[in-house]
């Protein structure tokens, strides 16, 4: 009776840290279904984020090439995701200023095809390239390479992966302040929303020269280097491709509408 005790104390601990797991898990399953604000109906897009989110990203790169050639060197598996996606209503974006509205029109042709039109599956891709491009690198890149000399006087700081909606409602959707208002038209909540945001490698590359001419190079690195410096500070969520004006022809030949 000594030996069976401890067993029994020993298999009911296990239980309950299963079921401590379970409502983890649980748990965490409910917060990542919260964090997204895609309508319950959109099946497809819901299940393409979860496809995304489990996508592998290579943020590892020591030196990149000009002109990729390797699959290995962007991110081919969220990509494919994207050119499979299955819902009818979807577009691409070609966003290039950074200063411009692009952020707000994918916000209103969302609004639009979700509420009036009734498109809840609706699956808006930004092709981000040119000076656009800059805000897709994190804050680390912004005051290292003091990008707000390229961004302008609008930019000290990269304002556009800011999400201050915590405790708005998400459920309101004609509130004028709310998450679907200009007000909270950052990346991070048209993320949620389902947006996908595509990184451009020859923009990035472009950048890069851009700084070395301007002498904003503090650790003197070469062109390749630097390159893959700013690739890896991407936000995260966005999916690296080996061009984006190439790349939206691959999208549109998949169905996706061009929108400007």
């Amino acid at each position: 009776m000594e030996e069976v005790q401890p067993r029994r104390s020993a298999l009911k601990a296990f239980g309950l840290s299963l079921a401590a797991a379970a409502v983890m898990a649980g748990r965490e399953a409910e917060a990542a279904t919260a964090e997204s604000l895609v309508p319950e109906g959109a099946h497809d897009l819901r299940d393409l984020q979860a496809r995304l989110a489990r996508a592998p990203r290579r943020r590892d790169y020591k030196s990149v090439p000009m002109v990729l050639t390797d699959a290995k060197d962007w991110d081919q598996e969220a990509l494919a995701e994207l050119i499979a996606y299955k819902g009818k209503f979807k577009q691409i974006w070609d966003n290039v200023a950074l200063d411009g509205p692009w952020l707000n029109l994918m916000r209103n042709a969302l609004n639009t095809q979700i509420w009036s039109f009734r498109h809840p599956g609706y699956l808006a891709v930004s092709g981000t390239h040119s000076l656009a491009h800059l805000a897709l690198f994190d804050q680390a890149m912004w005051e290292k390479y003091s990008l707000p000399k390229l961004a302008g006087e609008k930019f000290k700081t990269n304002t556009l992966i800011v999400d201050h909606s915590e405790g708005v409602d998400p459920k309101d959707f004609e509130k004028p302040d709310g998450l679907y208002a200009p007000a909270e038209t950052t990346i991070p909540v048209l993320q949620r929303r389902g947006v996908v945001f595509l990184a451009c490698h020859n923009a990035i590359w472009e950048i890069s020269e851009r700084l070395m001419k301007m002498d904003l190079n503090p650790d003197k690195l070469a062109h390749d280097a630097m390159c893959a410096e700013l690739t890896n500070h991407l936000i995260p969520g966005c999916v690296l491709t080996p061009g984006v004006v190439g790349t939206a022809l691959e999208l549109q030949l998949a169905g996706f509408q061009y929108a400007k």
